[in-house]
């Protein structure tokens, strides 16, 4: 295979997971969980859980969401060894999140090695904020599946990664729905248990945990619970003695929101910080499988652990792990120039101008550095004569020295411009580099889909991937 996969350094692990009871998952979460060999481990008795989780995502979203699955599978794995209880890990598919904006889009790598970015369609600011889990695929998906067709080159592997997509991202479904199947089949083999948290049966499990958290305000003034209302999903505010939605304003008594809970459980939702409240009432959950904002605003979400009752304690957040796939022929490209890739973070122009410079000819960097210090000696020797004439013709005489090291700046700035254009071929390796590793200047898992690099290197890709991570997550 011509391709690495390259750990990036984290902080460490983390705390240790904290040690937890084996319990067994109830009926209504396990119909929640896609079949697969890790729903069946936790349907045969007590386990304990290593959970992840994002908002679903065109074509699966960002590599960082395959990255945080294979952390979960490879820590699960390691506590399993260590602790000889089952360790099942879990990815929560948050299709209750109603940021269309971060799901309607993916990106690749076309041929020509340029970033190519796919926006399913875009939702205006003013229409109603629905879940992920009600928002379908609708026509448009057939257009991005045929440009992704279209526009990524051929190989061996690419009708079976087309396949796998379009068996999951369907018109007819929703966005939720859609990417859990595509992680499910990927992924559910591997022993993920891919669990729909928007299902109706989970939410009925969730809702008094969330009903229980009607009454804590947080530092913004809102409760941690959220409502679909008129306008869509909307948080929650007290107002003497009732609930009132912050965008629509629509206000619900106690008793309007228990009847949701029990009639329409799927309209209820925790926001992001009693999300792992919820979580860890469904599932006997021991670490949380975490980003780096979340690694930020988990800690605010401690207090709210008391609405859940004694015996739910907060998980112990591991970071996830974090890398980048690295093709050899760009990799030869970096070692050419001796670059690292990291180089490629800051924007284009001062490396592309650094290695035009680095590629004068020996004897023209010589001629240059000649001319200056020429410049320099001439023209010293001449405003020391010119002042002993008249004082006031040194400062005249340091103008012109220091036009003429302008004039000569000029020139090797018109050198440097002479070689990069017509060096086409660094530039362009340049640019090739950059679109695979920090396209748009952001890393690589943040941006570029799976399905760029399952094209050109099948699933064998994926091996490579959980074995770099599971070294990186200390499970070999």
């Amino acid at each position: 295979m011509t391709l690495r996969v390259v750990s990036t350094p984290i902080a460490g692990r983390g705390a240790a997971p904290r040690d937890g009871v084996p319990r067994r998952v109830t009926e209504g979460v396990l119909a929640a969980v896609l079949p697969g060999p890790g729903r069946d481990r936790l349907a045969a008795g007590e386990v304990l859980a290593v959970t992840t989780g994002q908002q679903p995502g065109l074509f699966t979203g960002p590599l960082y969401t395959i990255h945080k699955a294979l952390s979960c599978i490879a820590l699960a794995a390691r506590l399993e060894r260590e602790r000889g209880v089952p360790v099942v890990p879990v990815f929560w598919v948050a299709g209750d999140d109603h940021d269309f904006r971060e799901a309607n889009h993916a990106a690749f790598i076309d041929r020509a090695g340029a970033t190519v970015r796919l926006v399913l369609r875009e939702r205006g600011l003013e229409a109603p904020q629905w879940p992920l889990a009600r928002e379908l695929c609708g026509p448009e998906v057939a257009e991005a599946l045929g440009r992704l067709r279209a526009e990524t080159p051929e190989s061996d592997f690419k009708e079976e990664t087309l396949a796998w997509l379009a068996a999951a991202y369907r018109p007819d479904r929703s966005l939720a729905d859609a990417c859990a199947e595509a992680l499910g089949v990927m992924l559910a083999p591997r022993g993920l248990a891919v669990f729909r948290a928007h299902a109706a049966s989970a939410k009925a499990v969730a809702a008094p945990t969330v009903l229980a958290a009607l009454e804590r305000t947080l530092d913004d003034g809102l409760t941690p619970v959220m409502v679909e209302a008129r306008d869509g999903r909307d948080r929650l505010r007290q107002d003497d003695g009732a609930w009132v939605t912050r965008r629509s304003g629509e206000r619900f008594r106690r008793a309007d929101l228990e009847h949701i809970a029990a009639t329409e459980p799927e309209r209820l939702s925790p926001n992001v910080l009693l999300r792992p409240v919820v979580e860890a009432v469904l599932f006997p959950t021991v670490a949380y499988v975490a980003g780096p904002a979340e690694l930020g605003y988990l800690p605010d979400a401690a207090p709210l652990y008391a609405v859940a009752g004694d015996g739910v304690l907060p998980q112990t957040p591991v970071p996830r792990w974090s890398g980048m796939i690295l093709e050899t022929r760009i990799e030869r490209a970096l070692q050419k120039h001796g670059l690292a890739p990291a180089d490629l973070a800051a924007a284009p122009g001062p490396l592309e101008r650094r290695l035009a410079r680095e590629a004068l000819p020996a004897e023209v960097v010589d001629a240059l550095h000649a001319a200056r210090r020429h410049l320099e000696e001439d023209y010293a020797a001449l405003a020391g004569r010119a002042a002993a004439v008249d004082p006031t013709l040194e400062r005249s005489a340091e103008s012109a020295r220091n036009a003429a090291l302008g004039r000569l700046d000029r020139l090797e700035r018109r050198l440097v411009a002479s070689l990069k254009r017509t060096g086409d071929t660094v530039t362009g390796q340049l640019a090739r580099a950059r679109a695979a590793l920090y396209p748009g200047g952001k890393p690589q898992e943040r941006v570029l889909t799976l399905a760029s690099f399952l094209v050109r290197y099948g699933p064998g890709l994926l091996d490579d991937l959980a074995a770099e991570v599971a070294r990186g997550m200390g499970a070999p």
